[in-house]
């Protein structure tokens, strides 16, 4: 197949193992984002594909081409550290071309390509510089040109709008998914931002514990998260999770929590299990007390962006997080009322963390 296919791909320091069993399949063109928190092996997978990890296990295919056996220089691909790693002696230009260079490319076609990706990543002003005189912005883009100018097959990008500000790493989300669409290259991007990941990625892969835990688009793993864990790594504020006991329902299964009555499209087999009730805060909603929904007390309420986050108390003292519009005055001590609907609503088992299916996911299963 075109693009990168790893099967089985494992790497572990000592009795540390780091990966287990990795696999993932990228297209050309496509990019896809390798998400998960500090320390959850997502270089060391860049650097097996890369081989730079000799005591990486597994098999990795270039475009239908086993190589991993060879190394780095052998697989056709390019790469970008979320450190620039620009040689501080060489101008920017120098940096680019320095991979063609190492391939022995005739100078002209050398400076064909550098100033075409050089125009591309809107640095072809700066080409003279050396890495001191640049800013952060263009150093992270000459790295990246620098990863591009071999048109590789694979192209890694290990977090690298880490060590740039706000301003840019903003603009270069909106702009990085139309240039490595551009590229061809089957990508894979590295980060532990789940707004930078939602952005850039065609789709998300999870990394946990050194095992993809779900990998889809990223709308999907927003609102479908596979688990727990998923969960709470996507949202700011994150998800609210409820200790509810479900039970049986004519339409699926029925949850009181928090002064909540829902009918969930949930799997029957839950009914009468702990569970954790899922509800994203921006889905939730706040009335004048007295309206409609379950009363709940404020305990504070702090603007974020255009909408305000509420820390509520529900009646039987849970604490509940919700993200509404701006408008609404709310005091620390106030009554409202809240309201969540029953199709955002999540469930999740207890103890294995594990979201429960909808009915018809299961009677397909079973089928």
């Amino acid at each position: 197949m075109s693009g990168l296919a790893v099967s089985g791909l494992s790497a572990r320091f000592g009795r540390n193992e780091v990966l287990r069993g990795v696999d993932l399949a990228v297209a050309p063109g496509e990019t896809l984002v390798l998400f998960g928190p500090s320390g959850a092996g997502k270089t060391v997978l860049l650097r097996a594909i890369a081989g730079l990890e000799p005591g990486a296990t597994g098999v990795i295919h270039i475009d239908g081409r086993d190589v991993s056996g060879l190394g780095p220089e052998a697989r056709s691909l390019g790469m970008a550290f979320q450190n620039f790693a620009l040689y501080p002696h060489m101008t920017a230009r120098e940096n680019i071309a320095s991979p063609l260079r190492a391939r022995g490319l005739a100078p002209a076609e050398s400076e064909r390509r550098v100033g075409a990706v050089a125009a591309l990543l809107r640095i072809d002003h700066v080409l003279s510089h050396p890495p001191r005189a640049l800013s952060n912005g263009q150093k992270q883009r000459t790295a990246l040109a620098r990863a591009l100018v071999g048109e590789p097959r694979v192209l890694l990008l290990d977090d690298p709008l880490r060590n740039v500000d706000a301003k840019l790493r903003y603009e270069m989300r909106l702009e990085l998914p139309r240039l490595l669409r551009q590229s061809a290259a089957a990508t894979i991007y590295v980060t532990q931002d789940y707004r930078e990941a939602m952005a850039i990625g065609d789709r998300v892969a999870v990394l946990l514990g050194g095992a993809i835990v779900q990998c889809a688009p990223p709308e999907l793993i927003y609102d479908q998260p596979r688990s727990v864990a998923v969960a709470r790594l996507f949202g700011d504020p994150p998800m609210n999770l409820l200790p509810c006991r479900p039970h049986a329902d004519p339409a699926g299964l029925r949850v009181d929590v928090a002064g909540l009555q829902l009918a969930l499209d949930a799997a029957a087999a839950a009914a009468g299990k702990p569970c954790l009730l899922g509800l994203r805060p921006e889905t939730l909603t706040l009335a004048a007390e007295g309206r409609a929904g379950a009363a709940a007390e404020v305990i504070a309420a702090t603007p974020l962006h255009e909408r305000m986050v509420v820390l509520l108390r529900g009646a039987a003292g849970e604490e509940i997080v919700a993200s509404v519009a701006g408008g609404m005055a709310l005091a620390p001590g106030q009554t409202v009322a809240f309201r969540a609907e029953s199709g955002q609503a999540l469930l999740f088992d207890a103890e294995s963390g594990e979201r429960i299916p909808p009915r018809r996911a299961v009677a397909e299963k079973a089928a």
